[in-house]
Formats: C-alpha cells, structure tokens, sequence
C-alpha cells in the first residue's frame, strides 16, 4: 500500500472456529459463503487481517474464517514487526496469522519482505553490502520459517518499486543498490522457500499506464534472466469518484507473459457520508473486479483489504474517504458484498447437477520435473468451467481445457494424480480413475560441464558462483560440489540443494531445468568457512 498503516497491536489469539477446507467437498449454492463459490470457481477469496481483532472481537474472527479462503497479514509479517531491531526476530502476530489460518483451512499470502515503509531506521542506515547481506538474511529467516508449512502459498517479494511515471521510486534500496536489489530479493527468496509463488506488488498497476507498463518491461526482463518472478500483485485501491480502470485488459496481458495475477489489496473508498448512489457504484466497482479476475485463466484470485469498515485504513490515510470495504462498522452486509458473493455465484445458483466424470489422465513428456497430462473431456447441462489435477487432496493445477502441464514436480517421486471437473454453479464431477507416473533422475550432468566461480569473500565466508553448460539439450541438471572439512553451504539461489557431509548436490530449480543444445544457465551460493586466505575451490561431479 502507498501509505504506513495502523500500528500492530498485541493480543493473544482466541478459541478459533473450525470451518470447512479449502477444497470443496459439495457444490455451491445460492446462500453459500464468498469462499465457498470461489472455490468453486477454482479461485481464492481473500482478506487482510490484523492481529488486535482478531484476538478481541468475536465477529471479527468468525467472518473472517467462514467467508474467506485465504488471509493476509495486514502489518504482523513486515519487516518493523518481525525483525525491528538487527537479528533480533518476532514471530508472534506472524504466527498467529499462520495459526488461525490453518484452523480454518485457509491459505496465507506473506506480505511483505521487501519495501521501503515500515522498514526499521537500522536498515535505511546501513551500507550497500551491509544492507544486501541484511536483506538476504531477513528474507531467509522470515519466509524461511514458514517454507515447510503448507498454509503459506506465495510471498510479496517486493512492494511498490515504481514511481508514478513508471521509474524506479528512488528509495534507500535503490540508492544504496541499484536495481539490482529487486532481483537479489527473488532469488533470496526462491532459496528460503522453493515452493512458495514468488510475487511482486504495487499500487496503481490495475490499469494499462505507465507505471503498469514500467512493471510489465521489469517483469518480462527479470524471467529472462530466470529470476523466478512467478505473480503480479495489482494492489487496486480504488475509488467511485475516478473511473474504474481497464483492469482485464492488463490482468490478460501480464498473463500472456506465463505469470500468475492476483488482486492483494482491494478496496473502493468514497467521499463521506455514504448514501445509496454511493453504495451501487461501489458496488458494481467490486463486482467489476471480480468478474475480470474470473475471465483470466491465470488470475487466482481476489484479496480485499480487510473486510470491516471499523478496521479500514482508509479513513486515516484519506481524510473525509472511508466506507471502503463490504462490511459496515458493525458488521452489517453492505451491497458490495452482494455484489462480490453474486460475482462469484457465476449467476448460475440453481444448477445442481454435476459434469461427467473426466476420462483417466494420461501422462506424457515426463520429466525430472514436469509431465503433461490429457484426458477425455468431460460434459455438462451448462458448461464445463475447468478442471483440477489432485495428487490425494493436493492440487497440483488447475487448467480451462482437458490438458495441463504440471511443472514444479520431484525428481525420482512417483506421483499418483487424478482429475475433477467444474462447472459455473460450483458443481464438482466424480474423480477420473487415477493414473501413476514417476518422475526420473535428472541427467546428473551427462552432456553438461559445471564451472565454479569464487566471486567474493571475506572473514569466515564467501560467495560462489557455478555455471552449468549442455552441449546437448536438457530439461533437468545436477552437480556436486565436494569441499574440504569446515566448509558449509549456508544460502543458495536459483538451484535446489542437499548435503551430505561435504558434498553439497545442487539440482535446478523449477524455473532453469530447460537448456537449450550449447546453453547454460548459473546458480550461486554463499559458503562459511573456517580457515584464512582464500576460500577452498571444491572438486565438481
């Protein structure tokens, strides 16, 4: 957001209701939640909470677990909160964020690691390699601590790198680094949690201008350098009294660049007092945000900024503004909840009956991580809407067509999935028969050359770089870096690792595996050492 919000305030989280799972069991009716026709639709419905409420107000946590299937840290996972003072961290509106969401099976968006608010005094004062090696250890220990719980789904990487006319805002990240801090953050935090959707955020980017376009070029040239750069966070913090943006359009065109799009911090202010006129055209702007996250395929969801208005930020960032969200100050339905549940509903409320059963998956081009799947299309009285792959009650993908090319997977993992059909009224076919595929080893360096790079080093630590080279075309790569005792890897990018005493194997991560006949691609690490001089060169397998 483009200004400080609210202070946290402690509390001690309270007796949590339990709600149904993030995954739909039975279809959706007319009366239902917003999270239940969401997930019928293959979406999320989301929230930002805050700590104070959610462990005070018992209406605050029940509408806040029945109608969203995914929350928001609105300040508890920001830098100021959890690590305020250098290597001193504090996790506890954090972790009560992740506790209440797993209680209610919902999912979590971390926000934020990188930005230029509410970032401590300590930080904006260091020096350019003391601030790097700053944001790389905040962002190993915060989405490090959550990387092995499946709550957490993606990250806001970095937030609002952008100035209105579309140039890098000049903060104290771009003063001391450059631009290069965006991808240094990407990275970072590729290797703290190497399943977690990697997201970049900013206000005033739901509509084709300049700033958008500014963030379409950042993004388009950061995947080509293979910084995993894997959403856009469209924040739309809008307003009735400007026109509603051509949010479609630009939600389609950063698609069409292979990104995930989401909406992070939806809300519709108005000038006070509120009146009906007022209502119907906020109104109709939620429904219209909705419906275009619905018509694009790589848009997963919606997430308002809070639910309440007595909660809102807005009043005090926009004097004589508020009334911005879809519950009054008591917790009363204002038409704009209507008009996002009715968005969701897909206007199709009487339809019960269920598409037919897809036919077995059927693998193909399978890889040390990835496979493509087909299968026999299924039918509907309306229309098939899309279709989900499950391993168990993992969904690995979702896909509008009767195929889907499932990325990300384990190598030498035997995957055992199968598929189920949606259409627009939430109904779920039966489970397809289920299909088994293994994935294989990746080549382990046949046809590619592994070069080490020592790259910088200095008291007890270094920095080092291997570029991986493929006279052939690969799709998956290893190689394995022995070094001798009192060496160890501490922090690696743009590869998977495992260790074995001191042979550290590096794998690609899922967004390099490919490279093309005479290609390469490169990773880096940083390594702690014991000795003096120059850092040890390891033998490479």
């Amino acid at each position: 957001m483009s200004a400080i919000r609210r202070a946290i305030l402690a509390g001690t989280l309270a007796a949590l209701p339990v709600v149904a799972a993030v995954l739909p069991a039975t279809p959706a009716h007319a009366s239902d939640t917003l999270r239940a026709h969401a997930e019928a639709r293959g979406k999320f419905i989301g929230t930002a909470v805050a700590t104070s409420p959610l462990a005070n107000e018992s209406a605050y946590r029940t509408i806040a677990a029945s109608e969203f299937n995914q929350i928001t840290a609105e300040n508890a996972m920001k830098w100021d909160a959890t690590e305020p003072s250098q290597n001193q961290f504090n996790f506890s509106g954090a972790d009560q964020i992740m506790a209440f969401a797993e209680a209610n099976g919902q999912q979590v968006h971390g926000h934020t690691l990188v930005w230029h608010s509410q970032t401590p005094s300590w930080v904006q004062n260091l020096g350019a390699d003391a601030m790097r090696s700053a944001m790389q250890n905040h962002i190993a220990r915060v989405a490090g601590r959550y990387a092995s719980n499946p709550v957490l789904k993606s990250w806001d990487v970095v937030n609002e790198v952008f100035e209105e006319n579309g140039s890098l805002r000049n903060s104290f990240w771009y003063q001391r680094l450059g631009d290069s801090y965006i991808a240094d953050a990407f990275r970072a935090a590729r290797a703290a949690d190497p399943d977690a959707k990697l997201c970049i955020n900013d206000y005033n980017v739901e509509g084709v201008n300049a700033k958008s376009t500014a963030m379409y070029n950042l993004v388009r040239s950061l995947r080509a350098q293979n910084v995993p750069v894997d959403c856009v966070g469209m924040q739309s913090h809008l307003a009735i009294q400007y026109g509603f943006p051509n949010i479609q359009e630009n939600m389609q065109r950063f698609a069409d660049l292979g990104v995930e799009v989401r909406v992070t911090e939806l809300d519709v202010r108005m000038q006070t007092p509120r009146n009906t006129t007022k209502d119907a055209t906020q109104a109709t702007y939620y429904s219209n945000v909705v419906k275009a996250c619905l018509a694009v395929s790589r848009c997963s969801g919606v997430t308002i900024w809070g639910f309440t208005d007595r909660h809102s930020w807005v009043p005090d960032t926009f004097p004589g503004e508020g009334a911005a969200l879809i519950y009054d100050e008591n917790y009363g339905k204002k038409p704009s909840y209507t008009a996002v549940h009715d968005a969701l509903a897909g206007g199709a409320p009487d339809d019960t009956t269920p598409p037919s059963t897809p036919g077995r998956p059927a693998a193909s081009a399978v890889t040390a991580t990835g496979a493509t799947l087909t299968w026999t299309a299924s039918t509907d009285n309306r229309a098939v809407t899309g279709y989900d792959v499950y391993r168990g009650t993992t969904r690995l993908a979702s896909s509008a067509t009767n195929s889907v090319a499932l990325t990300g997977l384990t190598p030498e993992t035997a995957y055992t999935v199968h598929v189920v059909a949606r259409d627009a009224a939430g109904n779920t076919s039966a489970n397809s028969e289920t299909t088994t595929f293994t994935t294989p080893a990746g080549p382990g360096g046949t046809g590619c050359t592994a070069t080490y790079r020592l790259v910088n080093s200095w008291q007890g630590g270094f920095q080092g770089e291997v570029t991986v080279k493929c006279a052939s075309a690969v799709t998956s790569w290893r190689t394995t870096l022995t070094y001798p005792s009192g060496v160890n890897i501490t922090q690696n990018w743009s590869s998977t690792m495992s260790a074995s005493g001191n042979a550290f194997t590096f794998s690609n991560a899922p967004w390099n595996g490919t490279v093309p006949a005479g290609g390469s691609t490169t990773f880096g690490f940083i390594g702690s050492w014991n000795g003096t001089g120059t850092p040890p060169s390891p033998a490479i397998s």
